[in-house]
């Protein structure tokens, strides 16, 4: 039970919109993003779509998977959960340096 796909291999050009777009002529696209770098704003090349069933999810899977949008051809899979990450500290591994904090 997934509505969901991830779109690889899109052109730097592809806007949520255009996304949006081209996955609706298989099914109610109810929400369409293209992944940005946070650093230059710049698209990562990939994005995900949401439909309103998983059947639409599925037919987009069965009939735009290595077909060509804004000029490049693009990959089309279930989306998959995203794993969880370990971490995210920053780096510290939980302890402190006593010297640099004059303790």
């Amino acid at each position: 039970m997934n509505n969901k796909v991830f779109v690889g291999s899109i052109s730097f050009n592809t806007t949520n919109q255009g996304l949006s777009d081209y996955f609706a002529q298989v099914g109610t696209v109810t929400s369409a993003n293209v992944i940005m770098d946070k650093t230059t704003g710049r698209s990562k090349g990939f994005g995900f779509v949401e439909f309103s069933s998983d059947a639409e999810a599925q037919a987009a899977v069965d009939k735009l998977n290595n077909t060509e949008l804004d000029g490049r051809t693009i990959f089309v899979d279930i989306a998959r959960p995203s794993e969880k990450r370990e971490g995210g500290n920053g780096g510290n591994r939980g302890g402190f340096n006593r010297d640099r904090n004059n303790y």
